[in-house]
């Protein structure tokens, strides 16, 4: 099952389950965090929820995502109650394109690649055990989401605007702090990798970036191959295009031991809290060398996730910080 948050026609935030090309309306319920709830209150699946609200009221897909009208499909009441972080060096060939960036002539393996080679080691415990912890990045709350279809935007201080395709599993707590998976999503992670090439200490600075991922929700476990497209389009024409590639068969960590190495942390288990967390992948245009521009449009799509998530990219005005007293 795969569900969208959407503004219907009337103004209002609604859920929808995806049924090819239309969206069947959800009754009770304005958002996939309210569900969430209620489905941990109720003890139900989430889809059994989905499924016993479903109204007689449809949508056209396509109108809504034209309209601008389709939302990122988890979002919360509060955006500082959602977390937004990642995982890197996670995906086989992902070590190569850091390496690069890293590696000084007649030195030894960078951190990057012994970061990799720690994953491909342990990073895929027996059930039960605990494996290597993998890089871990703050993306920043869920202000730094943005919607399909809606533009992404660069600050004027960033030096590359790249794009990644990752998947993005979503968490929500419950009233004790246990964390739910509720589903995954396609996302950009995008990052400034110009930021972190000039010194692997700037990776914090390079990742504090908006991100999208959606439209769809998959409700369900991800297979363990995962298969889509990243492409580029610039006054129409695509630019650059490669194959993506995820699920754990493709992975140096398993998703449990990026689960177990997130969520060990108490500041994670905090009641009622919204957790998104992009796994990481081994494809993104800057290792072509490409460096996007103003207008271009990210363009990115997988079996299995339902529609391309798609955003255009703006660049922000330079902006001045005054920083004032209060002494």
């Amino acid at each position: 099952m795969r569900i969208v948050q959407l503004i219907d026609s009337h103004g209002q935030q609604r859920v929808a389950h995806v049924k090819g090309a239309h969206l069947q309306l959800v009754t009770g319920y304005t958002s996939t965090y309210a569900m969430t709830l209620a489905a941990l209150e109720q003890a139900v699946t989430l889809p059994a929820l989905v499924t016993s609200h479903l109204s007689e009221e449809w949508e056209t897909y396509a109108t809504v995502l034209a309209s601008g009208r389709i939302l990122s499909p988890v979002t919360h009441p509060n955006p500082a109650r959602l977390w937004v972080t990642g995982t890197g060096l996670t995906h086989l060939g992902s070590a190569a394109a850091r390496d690069s960036m890293h590696k000084v002539p007649d030195e030894g393996q960078t951190d990057s690649m012994r970061m990799f080679q720690m994953g491909l080691k342990a990073g895929k415990p027996a059930d039960g055990d605990v494996g290597v912890q993998p890089e871990w990045f703050y993306k920043g709350n869920g202000t730094t989401i943005v919607a399909p279809e809606s533009p992404i935007y660069s600050p004027a201080f960033a030096l590359l605007d790249g794009d990644e395709i990752e998947v993005c599993a979503c968490y929500v707590n419950d009233a004790a702090g246990n964390p739910h998976r509720i589903g995954y999503a396609l996302g950009n992670e995008f990052s400034d990798h110009k930021t972190e090439k000039i010194n692997y200490l700037y990776l914090a600075h390079s990742k504090l970036r908006p991100c999208a991922f959606g439209p769809e929700l998959l409700l369900e476990e991800l297979p363990a191959d995962v298969r889509g497209t990243s492409r580029i389009i610039r006054d129409g024409m695509v630019i650059w295009e490669e194959e993506f590639l995820s699920g754990e068969e493709n992975m140096s960590h398993s998703i449990a031991n990026l689960e177990y190495h997130h969520f060990k942390y108490e500041l994670f288990q905090q009641p009622f809290d919204v957790h998104c967390h992009f796994f990481g992948t081994a494809t993104a245009s800057f290792s072509k060398g490409i460096e996007p521009r103003d207008g271009d449009i990210f363009e990115m799509e997988a079996a299995g996730f339902g529609a391309p998530l798609r955003n255009t990219l703006r660049i922000q005005h330079p902006t001045t910080v005054a920083i004032k007293k209060l002494y």
